[in-house]
């Protein structure tokens, strides 16, 4: 169903489309049929990289004019499809990969179609985040796209503290020279807790990396990055107790001391040794 039609009757003034067109986000035979008829359809296609886009074009023979609309010229942009589109013509919107307004450029023109109540709709496909998670492995029932970490370091921390007691995945993207630091802030903020590394998502070296927040990636980062950490763990009632109470609880429950130690351990987040230490100063 098409969407952002604000206006009754606005496609009988002449005015063209705009179709929100999602493209690869690693294989370029991944686009749908509909995706590339729609791209050999229109008048014009606008894009993130005019360089990166024309190989995609190539591929499927594709010879249209394209327009460069990338995040630091979008307001200027956007003003001149919206003049394009009431002159009649049809537009693509691309991003590199991906679908546009997930991060990466467009919610300012959509904005703006909707206030002229000029038509557009969306051509389905792929969206990176919604691929790692499934490769992750990790609940599908629910999760929290984050994106990109912005802003200060104050900002992104309030942001995590909000985010932290979610039961469910959080997802990021992350540019490869952010990925180090970014695990490490995670880290910080967060907690140690399992992550799943997914690099190059239907590329020819896509990686999959489970591995932990305090662990990080150790390799060279090399292209694309979306990061899936796990939720918060449901907090154990018997780690309110005191580590007496708690090793004491599982030895009555028949397990010897060293598999009490290691489960409590386990409940608590920490290494063995810790609690070793913690009982020996009881």
């Amino acid at each position: 169903m098409g969407g952002g039609i604000v206006e009754k009757g606005c496609v009988n003034k002449g005015w063209g489309k705009l179709y929100i067109v999602a493209t690869p986000i690693g294989n370029l035979g991944e686009i749908t049929y509909r995706a590339v008829e729609v791209l050999k359809s229109v008048d014009i296609v606008a894009c993130e990289d005019t360089r990166k886009s024309a190989v995609l074009l190539s591929r499927y023979d594709i010879k249209k004019p394209m327009l460069s609309y990338r995040q630091h010229n979008e307001r200027a942009s956007a003003k001149g499809l919206v003049e394009q589109l009431v002159a009649g013509k049809s537009i693509a919107l691309i991003t590199d990969s991906g679908m546009p307004l997930i991060s990466d450029p467009g919610l300012t023109l959509v904005r703006a179609l909707r206030e002229a109540g000029i038509e557009y709709t969306v051509i389905s496909g792929a969206t990176a985040f919604v691929n790692a998670l499934v490769l992750s492995g990790y609940d599908t029932a629910n999760f929290t796209f984050v994106g990109f970490l912005k802003g200060k370091q104050k900002e992104r921390r309030e942001l995590l503290e909000s985010l932290k007691a979610l039961p469910h995945p959080l997802i990021f993207y992350v540019a490869p020279h952010d990925v180090k630091k970014d695990l490490q802030f995670l880290y910080e903020t967060l907690g140690d807790r399992d992550v799943c590394v997914v690099r190059e998502i239907s590329k020819v070296y896509e990686e999959v990396l489970h591995t932990t927040l305090s662990a990080g990636y150790s390799k060279e980062p090399k292209g694309e990055f979306v990061i899936v950490v796990a939720g918060a763990k449901k907090e154990n009632a018997l780690n309110s107790q005191s580590v007496a109470e708690h090793l004491a609880y599982y030895t009555k429950s028949g397990m010897d001391k060293k598999e009490a130690t290691k489960q409590v351990a386990k409940d608590r987040g920490v290494a063995k040794s810790e609690i070793y230490k913690l009982l020996i100063n009881v």
